[in-house]
């Protein structure tokens, strides 16, 4: 097979993946806005970003054959940049592949469909997996998908698919030049929460913090480089009721190694509400444990 042949075929495979995946891409729409959405299962559920429909508790769908329906916001995640939706109609869900093994420099195509159209699709490599990314738009990615795909505007809640055309992450942003996408094993946790209309709960303490270098000189600490000073404790919080104070540098949170905000989000999850923790602080140079009680989170909170 001649060079030729080759691109002839790569091309043909690309347009093969584009167009069996574009009858689960829809447009996603309302007072203004536009973005796309994934068919998720066969009884009328779609998947989309936050940002597209929050505030909202209907929103317009368009499919390919240019049909538009009425979709009802289930429930939503801003943190995750995740909302399920529903129409009463069959759709065609989009076949969900593995995104626990990714490798950097597999292939992948960005589907969007803003227009209620056929899909648009954008195409690139992963050049970064298991990221953590906190956004300006209030979101606190875990483990998400790096691409070179451009995400261009109305694609976000569009799929990011694998060579096979299996969806492998739901693309919700373009940082520096890079696609952004959640994973679609985390989108698969969060969906079968969200199905329930029950938002998703997380832990909170009260505190500002920020990362700072630790001490070389303090007997028993670890080298793990950097830990979280405590810039300020809101009054009548969790982290105010245990004892931590301005200048206390958090440590470790019931086991866990707090070396930035990442590790500490983490940390705070659903699982983590009314259960009693210990911290590991750095106080004064000496080093502490407190134990605190976290409660669940007001969404503002986030």
């Amino acid at each position: 097979m001649n060079a030729t042949e080759i691109l002839q075929t790569f091309s043909t495979a690309i347009q093969q993946v584009a167009e069996g995946t574009s009858p689960s891409v829809v447009s996603v729409g309302s007072e203004g806005r536009s973005g796309s959405g994934i068919a998720w299962d066969e009884g009328g559920h779609i998947v989309t970003a936050y940002h597209v429909v929050h505030g909202l508790e209907e929103v317009e769908v368009g499919l390919e054959s240019g049909k538009t329906l009425t979709a009802k916001v289930v429930a939503s995640d801003r943190r995750s940049d995740v909302a399920l939706l529903k129409v009463e109609e069959g759709l065609s869900p989009i076949l969900r592949g593995d995104s626990d093994s990714l490798k950097v420099g597999q292939f992948v195509l960005a589907l969007a469909n803003p227009f209620a159209t056929k899909a648009s699709a954008t195409s690139g490599i992963i050049t970064g997996v298991r990221r953590d990314i906190g956004g300006w738009w209030g979101v606190d990615l875990k483990e998400a998908i790096v691409t070179d795909a451009r995400v261009n505007p109305g694609y976000s809640g569009g799929p990011l698919v694998d060579a096979s055309g299996k969806m492998i992450g739901m693309n919700v942003a373009l940082i520096a030049n890079r696609g952004i996408a959640v994973p679609v094993s985390a989108i698969s946790k969060i969906v079968e929460r969200l199905a329930t209309g029950k938002p998703m709960s997380r832990a909170y303490l009260g505190v500002v913090s920020n990362p700072v270098e630790l001490p070389t000189d303090v007997q028993g600490l670890s080298d793990q480089g950097t830990g979280l000073i405590i810039l300020s404790v809101e009054s009548d919080s969790p982290a105010k009721r245990a004892g931590l104070a301005l200048g206390d540098v958090l440590l470790d949170f019931d086991g866990k190694t707090i070396s930035g905000f990442h590790d500490l989000t983490a940390a705070l999850t659903e699982d983590a509400i009314g259960k009693e923790a210990k911290l590991k602080v750095l106080r004064g140079g000496k080093l502490e444990q407190l134990s605190v009680t976290p409660v669940a989170a007001a969404e503002r909170e986030w």
